[in-house]
């Protein structure tokens, strides 16, 4: 019995499950790691960007947990675990949100130094992760989800570096918060990929 890896070579199904196994455990100790530096960050800074992406990237580790669970489970399984990442997305999505709801009630202008620091050291360490997935992005359901997940967190940290450099350039904070309503609707999109492939697989699995 042989399965593919996304990048065209067969290769025995466990020893691809074990790949799999290794590659989401190192993700998911990174995603831990570095949402306690940027929500760190995000509240020595006062930035909603920044915040955004330490949501993001607690519910990657989560996102990352659930998919190790269910290496080499049914088809169903790897399935409804998708769903609960569609629904991980949409929950930092209100988070965010919510948010940005505050910092309009409460103006204010963030500390760009420490949101640029944070965004450059999770960017560099976001492209490790997505490097990692890449030869799985092909794959099935849950690898796949994985791998936008991971995906979105590089477009986030370019998002939120720019961020830094708009505080900086305006001596403002509504460049912040464009950056945070940008990565809300990235979510939301994102949020809706993951559940309309999940459910479609769901359906196919039954």
């Amino acid at each position: 019995m042989a399965d593919s890896c996304g990048c065209g070579g067969a290769m025995d199904v466990g020893a691809l499950e074990a790949r799999q196994r290794r590659v989401l455990i190192i993700v998911l100790a990174i995603n831990i790691a570095t949402f306690a530096m940027m929500i760190t960050a995000a509240l020595y800074s006062g930035s909603s960007s920044l915040l955004s992406g330490s949501l993001d990237n607690l519910g990657d580790a989560l996102t990352y947990l659930l998919s190790l669970a269910v290496v080499g489970a049914s088809l169903r399984a790897k399935a409804a675990v998708a769903v609960v990442k569609g629904l991980l997305i949409l929950g930092a999505a209100i988070a965010v949100a919510a948010q940005i709801g505050w910092r309009l009630a409460h103006p204010g202008v963030p500390i760009f130094e420490a949101m640029g620091l944070a965004a450059a050291v999770n960017l560099a360490f976001n492209g490790l992760c997505l490097w990692l997935l890449t030869p799985y992005r092909f794959g099935d359901v849950n690898m796949a989800s994985v791998w936008e997940c991971s995906r979105n967190d590089i477009y986030e940290g370019f998002a939120v570096l720019l961020a830094a450099a708009s505080v900086w350039m305006f001596d403002a904070g509504w460049p912040d918060l464009v950056i945070a309503t940008v990565l809300l609707l990235m979510f939301l999109r994102s949020a809706w990929r993951v559940l309309r492939s999940a459910f479609k697989s769901y359906r196919n699995a039954t």
